[in-house]
């Protein structure tokens, strides 16, 4: 429910946006969004915000305060509304829907990319360019390192997964042979 909600705002948002200054507005949003992101990441913010014993009145002057300048206008009055609503703590969920429907909305996509050891640049963009063929849109790649993965790459698009890591593939081998029937009489080892 809670995420359908939020959904709902980042919509609300999107359409503000888009009905106010185009794809600048877009992004300027989404800028913002990042910033209120980061700024709702500190779990002294995030107490604040969900504490109900402080009133909603300070909750949105606080958070005017903190976005006054790093943020449009409009954007400032739609997170006042939303603690206004007393949806606050929705605001991480809004913030990463928003950021979901303008990827969809400029043909992109945002992946994690794990490696066993840290990709260098030109790796990087030739994963990329890969994934974007793959695709058939333009993807914002997230590496992160693994050393578990022993060698190889996991790329997560979503809820979809594609595990090309020798430990995945390690392991399919080792199901494979367990489950393997031995002839009979063969000798046990």
């Amino acid at each position: 429910m809670a995420s359908i909600v939020a959904r709902n705002y980042a919509e609300t948002l999107l359409a503000l946006a888009q009905r106010n200054g185009g794809a600048p507005a877009v992004q300027a949003f989404l800028d913002a969004a990042t910033e209120l992101a980061g700024m709702l990441g500190d779990p002294k913010v995030k107490r604040f915000l969900e504490t109900p014993r402080v009133a909603p009145a300070q909750k949105r002057d606080a958070l005017r305060a903190a976005l006054t300048g790093r943020a449009p206008e409009l954007f400032v009055r739609f997170v006042e509304l939303v603690v206004d609503k007393r949806r606050q703590t929705l605001l991480p969920q809004i913030v990463e829907a928003y950021g979901e429907l303008v990827d969809r909305l400029m043909g992109r996509t945002r992946v994690q990319v794990t490696t066993a050891m840290a990709a260098e640049p030109a790796l990087q963009d030739e994963i990329r360019r890969s994934l974007e063929q793959r695709l058939g849109m333009s993807v914002v790649p997230t590496f992160a390192v693994d050393p578990a993965l022993i060698a190889g790459v996991v790329v997560r698009v979503g809820d979809q997964v594609m595990d090309g890591s020798v430990r995945r593939q390690s392991q399919e081998l080792r199901r494979r042979m367990l489950a393997a029937r031995l002839p009979h009489g063969a000798a046990a080892v």
